[in-house]
C-alpha cells in the first residue's frame, strides 16, 4: 500500500463559535491520500468543500483534528514551517485562474519557482515543459488577457505544478469552463498528475468527471463519506 501522502483526522471548524448563530462547517472530517491517488470531492454549494481545501492546504486551521502531510504532523506548527510546506509540496487550482495579469504565461510559471530559490534558466525551462504538456507551449509570451478561459486555466494548473508538488487541491477548476473546455482542461491536468505521479485531491460538481477520478468522496453534514 502506497504511503499517505495527506491525512486529515477528524477536523472540526466552526464559525462564531459559541454564538447563537454559530455555523457548524466541518464536524469530524477524516481523509487518507495516498501517494498517486486522485480523489473527488462531491458537497453542495456552502457545504464547506472550499474551507476543508483550504485547511488540508495549510491556508486555515482547524478548531479541532489533524493535517499531516507527508507524514508530518502540520498541527500547531509555526506559520514560517507552514509556509515552506505549502510552497514546497502543495499546487492549488482554484475556479478562476488568479494569474498575474501583467506577466505573460511563461513568468507565470516561473514566478513561484524563484520564490522557491530555483534558478530562473532552470524555472523557464520547468515553464516551457509544462506549457508544451497540456499543449499550449505557443501561447508562452502571451498575457492572461490574451488567452481563452482554458488556457488561463491550463496555465494556472501549470503554475500549481511548477515546484513539483507532492499534492495538488483543485478547487471546482472546471466550474467556470463551457463542457468542451471543461473536459480539455480536466483531461490536461488528469495527464500531469498521471504522469508525475502526484496526489490530488478536486472538489467539483461534475458527476461524470467525478466518475473518472480513483475515488469520490461527498462532503455531507460536515464529515467525509
Amino acid at each position: 500500500m502506497s504511503e499517505p501522502v495527506l491525512e486529515i483526522d477528524a477536523l472540526e471548524k466552526f464559525y462564531n463559535r459559541g454564538q447563537v448563530n454559530e455555523v457548524r462547517v466541518l464536524t469530524g472530517a477524516s481523509l487518507t491520500v495516498n501517494r498517486g491517488e486522485v480523489v473527488a470531492v462531491i458537497a453542495p454549494s456552502g457545504a464547506g468543500k472550499s474551507t476543508l481545501l483550504h485547511i488540508a492546504g495549510l491556508l486555515d486551521t482547524p478548531d479541532t483534528g489533524r493535517v499531516v502531510l507527508a507524514g508530518e504532523d502540520m498541527t500547531g506548527l509555526p506559520e514560517r514551517r507552514r509556509t515552506r510546506a505549502r510552497r514546497a509540496d502543495i499546487g492549488f487550482v482554484y475556479q478562476f485562474h488568479h494569474l498575474l495579469p501583467e506577466f505573460t504565461a511563461e513568468e507565470n510559471i516561473v514566478l513561484p519557482q524563484l520564490a522557491h530559490g530555483i534558478a530562473a534558466s532552470e524555472a523557464k525551462a520547468r515553464a516551457a515543459d509544462l506549457l508544451g504538456r497540456v499543449g499550449i507551449a505557443s501561447r508562452a509570451d502571451h498575457r492572461p488577457s490574451a488567452l481563452s478561459g482554458g488556457e488561463q486555466q491550463r496555465v494556472a494548473l501549470c503554475r500549481a505544478l511548477a515546484n513539483r508538488p507532492r499534492l495538488l487541491l483543485a478547487d471546482e477548476p472546471t466550474g467556470n469552463l463551457d463542457p468542451e473546455t471543461a473536459e480539455t482542461v480536466f483531461a490536461a491536468l488528469m495527464d500531469l498528475v498521471r504522469d508525475t505521479g502526484l496526489s490530488a485531491v478536486i472538489a467539483t460538481h461534475n458527476l461524470d468527471l467525478a466518475a473518472r477520478m480513483d475515488r469520490t468522496v461527498r462532503l455531507n453534514g460536515g464529515k467525509l463519506v
